[in-house]
């Protein structure tokens, strides 16, 4: 917990931030600073803050449902290449779980749809991360909070996790609440309360990180039920380390030990060879990552062995609100709502 001194530091850094922040936003809204347009449907998957609010699940859920209608689409993200050309953590996780979209990586969002639309013929872009990407035009805001820590301790960075505030849902179409099984239903109303209070026509969707299986190095794949009174290891890398180690537990598994990385960390071959001896030392009878962790460490060499190492997929399931989302996006694809 940072000291009040701390706390009193980042606070003021936070007020150029927050200046930043405003004025950019205000330049956007009056038109001063251009929204650039595209010849594509674009809808946009964002956050408020900072950390693993489950966009990236969120943008996975959200393609996944543009697959049943007759449109061609694409996906748009920030991510880096790493060396040798491979994708980044997130963007292999995207077309890792939609192997028949196109993933456009590129930190300018608007030569990314150009690619997108000229290289691919996408007719929907799914712009991850792109609520404060305002440089391009989108038809549909969708912002991800994470319910266990919905308004980043209701701070702008660096005193808190918020990117910018929360009056901001204002400009947005729909909220989806993420991990709604770790929270109260009174958690739940109160936040639902405040998102209202930014923006009374707001979609609000709650939905949970549902467990979708486990698959081994080899390929095996795992029921669920088979690490229930297991020993297990775990390590990620993500900006919610907590909400996994909770998954592990509310399927049965026993937590002997556990690694936390940085968020998009890259992984080497040491580093693996760390977590099997401490595993094996703790007698583990497996180790357990995330899928996004599993795409940075699946071409590491020494994965096999003992324990045996695994990743736990996961889907978005939307548990209230979801025939209220997809008639919004089917008014959006039809053409029914103006861009932004």
């Amino acid at each position: 917990m940072p000291s009040r001194t701390a706390i009193r530091v980042f606070t003021v850094l936070s007020w150029p931030y927050s200046v930043v922040v405003r004025v950019r936003n205000h330049l956007y809204s009056t038109g001063r600073l251009k929204a650039h347009k595209v010849n594509a449907t674009v809808l946009s998957v964002g956050n408020l803050t900072t950390g693993g609010t489950g966009k990236t699940p969120l943008a996975v859920w959200l393609c996944r449902l543009l697959r049943e209608r007759p449109a061609r689409c694409a996906i748009l993200t920030r991510g880096y290449k790493m060396q040798g050309g491979e994708l980044s953590d997130e963007p292999a996780l995207l077309a890792a779980q939609c192997p028949d979209t196109a993933v456009i990586v590129n930190p300018d969002r608007v030569a990314g749809a150009a690619e997108a639309i000229q290289s691919h013929g996408a007719q929907v872009l799914v712009m991850d991360d792109g609520f404060q990407h305002r440089r391009l035009a989108r038809d549909l805001d969708i912002v991800a909070i994470d319910a266990t820590v919905p308004f980043g301790y209701g701070r702008l960075l660096p005193a808190g996790l918020l990117r910018e505030p929360i009056t901001s849902l204002r400009r947005a179409h729909a909220v989806v609440l993420t991990r709604c099984d770790q929270v109260s239903d009174n958690a739940l109303q109160q936040i639902e309360e405040t998102v209202r209070r930014m923006n009374r026509d707001l979609v609000i969707v709650r939905s949970i990180h549902a467990p979708a299986g486990l698959k081994t190095s080899d390929g095996t794949e795992i029921g669920l039920e088979e690490i229930r009174g297991k020993r297990l290891y775990a390590f990620c890398g993500i900006g919610n380390p907590r909400s996994f180690f909770r998954m592990i537990e509310r399927l049965g598994g026993v937590p002997v030990g556990s690694k936390v990385y940085d968020d998009h960390c890259r992984y080497t071959t040491d580093d693996l060879g760390q977590i099997r001896t401490e595993a094996a030392g703790r007698e583990a009878a497996m180790i357990l990552t995330t899928q996004k962790d599993w795409t940075k460490t699946s071409q590491l060499a020494g994965l096999g062995g003992y324990p045996p190492l695994a990743y736990l997929a996961v889907d978005l399931q939307i548990v209230a609100g979801a025939s209220e989302l997809t008639a919004l996006i089917d008014r959006v694809l039809s053409g029914r709502i103006p861009s932004l």
